[in-house]
C-alpha cells in the first residue's frame, strides 16, 4: 500500500522549498504520494495540487481578514482530507498562521507532524514555542541558532543547513555572465520583491547611488528584480537611464558586484552566500514599524547579522534610511579598504554557519526516518 504525505506551502518560496524536498524524497522512495496546497514547483514535482500557493499568499492583517471567509474554507477542506486520506504524515514550511493551526489539528488526529524552515518565533510571539513542542513531531531549521532556541522544550529539531546555499554555490561554480555595468567600481540595489518595499526603499537608495557618484566617477549601477513583474515596479519607481535594470540574475549581479544596498530579509543571505559586502536598509509604514518594535525581539534586522550574532552589515531603519548616511557606509565597502576586508571576513564566517549544502537532501532524509517510524507522538 502506498504511503500518503500532505504537504502545505503558503508562499511561492516555500513551494521552491517543499518542491526540492519532495524530489530528494523521490529518489529514495518513489511510491509516497503527495498531495496538498503548493504551486508550480511542487506540481512539477508530482504533488498532487488541491489549492494553489497563488491564492494563499498575502501581505499584511488587512489582506488577511479581507480574506478570512476564504482561509477559513481552506482550512476546513484541509481537516476534513486529514480525516478522509489519513495520511502517513503532513509536512508543512513556515506559514505558522495557517500551519500551526492545521499541525494542531492534525496531532489530535494522530498523524504525524513534521515541520520544515521554522516560523521565526525567535523574533516574536515566542509563546509559541511550548505550544510547538506539544504539537510538532520534528523540527528541520534552516539557521544554526535555531536549535538552541528550543533546548528548553521536548522538542527534537535538527538543522539541516540553508536551502540558498545550493543555488549560491552553483552560480560560483559557474562561468560568469555579461552584465551591463558601465564602469567600475561596482555597485548592486536590491530594493526586494514587494510593491511596497520596491516605492520605499528604492528612491532613497537612487539618491543615495547619486551622492556616490560625487566620489566615484566611474561608478555603475544594477537594480536586481526576482521577475519582470518587480522589473516593471522598478522601472515605474526610479525612471532613471543611468541605472540598469537586470532581471532573475541576481545572484550573479552580487557576484559582480563590489558591494550592494539590500532590503532586509531573505536578501540579505543571498548577499552573505555570494560574498558580497552590503547595507541593509528598511523603510515600512509608521503603524507597522511601531508595532513591530513592541513585538520584535531580536537586536537586528537583516537576517545576515542575526546569525552572526553582530551587526557586521550596517543597517538602516526608517528615519535613518538617509541617501547621505546610507552612500556614507558603503563608499568604503566599493574599493579595497580595511573596512571591505574585515567584512567579507566576516561575511565567509556566515556563508560557513550556514552549512555546506544539501538542505533539502537532509530533509528529506529525516522526513522518511520519520514516515517509517508510524505515527504521531500522542499515538
Amino acid at each position: 500500500m502506498s504511503r500518503s504525505v500532505m504537504v502545505v506551502a503558503g508562499e511561492i518560496s516555500g513551494d521552491m522549498h517543499l518542491a526540492a524536498v519532495v524530489r530528494e524524497m523521490q529518489k529514495t522512495d518513489s511510491d509516497i504520494l503527495f498531495w496538498g496546497i503548493g504551486g508550480d514547483e511542487m506540481a512539477a514535482a508530482g504533488v498532487e495540487i488541491i489549492h494553489d500557493v497563488k491564492e494563499m499568499a498575502v501581505l499584511g492583517l488587512s489582506e488577511v481578514l479581507r480574506r478570512y471567509g476564504f482561509f477559513r474554507r481552506v482550512f476546513k477542506q484541509m481537516v476534513a482530507l486529514l480525516e478522509e486520506r489519513k495520511p502517513d504524515a503532513v509536512l508543512l514550511v513556515d506559514y505558522p498562521g495557517f500551519n500551526l493551526r492545521l499541525a494542531k489539528q492534525a496531532h489530535k488526529r494522530g498523524v504525524k507532524v513534521l515541520y520544515y524552515v521554522c516560523p521565526q518565533v525567535w523574533a516574536w510571539h515566542r509563546s509559541r514555542i511550548g505550544k510547538m513542542a506539544e504539537i510538532i513531531d520534528r523540527l528541520m531549521v534552516i539557521f544554526p541558532f535555531e536549535v538552541d532556541v528550543f533546548r528548553d522544550v521536548d522538542l527534537k529539531v535538527d538543522f539541516v543547513g540553508h536551502p540558498l546555499v545550493d543555488k549560491a554555490n552553483a552560480v560560483l561554480a559557474s562561468p560568469e555572465k555579461s552584465l551591463p555595468w558601465r564602469g567600475s567600481p561596482r555597485c548592486a540595489l536590491l530594493p526586494g520583491s514587494r510593491r511596497q518595499e520596491v516605492e520605499r526603499l528604492l528612491p532613497v537608495m537612487c539618491e543615495a547611488a547619486s551622492s556616490l557618484k560625487k566620489e566615484h566617477a566611474n561608478i555603475s549601477f544594477i537594480v536586481a528584480a526576482p521577475s519582470e513583474r518587480v522589473a516593471g515596479w522598478i522601472r515605474e519607481t526610479a525612471p532613471s537611464s543611468d541605472i540598469e535594470v537586470v532581471v532573475d540574475q541576481t545572484r550573479e549581479v552580487l557576484r559582480q558586484a563590489d558591494a550592494a544596498m539590500v532590503a532586509s530579509g531573505t536578501a540579505t543571505i543571498e548577499t552573505a552566500l555570494m560574498c558580497c559586502p552590503m547595507v541593509v536598509v528598511y523603510k515600512t509604514a509608521a503603524f507597522t514599524y511601531w508595532m513591530g518594535r513592541k513585538l520584535v525581539q531580536v537586536p537586528h534586522i537583516g537576517m545576515v547579522n542575526i546569525v552572526a550574532g553582530s551587526e557586521i552589515c550596517p543597517e538602516f531603519i526608517q528615519g535613518d534610511a538617509t541617501a547621505q548616511s546610507i552612500s556614507r557606509e558603503i563608499s568604503p565597502l566599493l574599493t579595497d579598504t580595511p573596512r571591505r576586508g574585515t567584512m567579507l571576513k566576516e561575511l565567509e564566517s556566515v556563508a560557513e554557519a550556514l552549512g555546506e549544502g544539501g538542505a533539502a537532501a537532509n530533509a528529506a532524509a529525516v522526513i522518511l526516518s520519520e514516515i517509517r517510524q508510524g505515527r504521531c507522538h500522542c499515538g
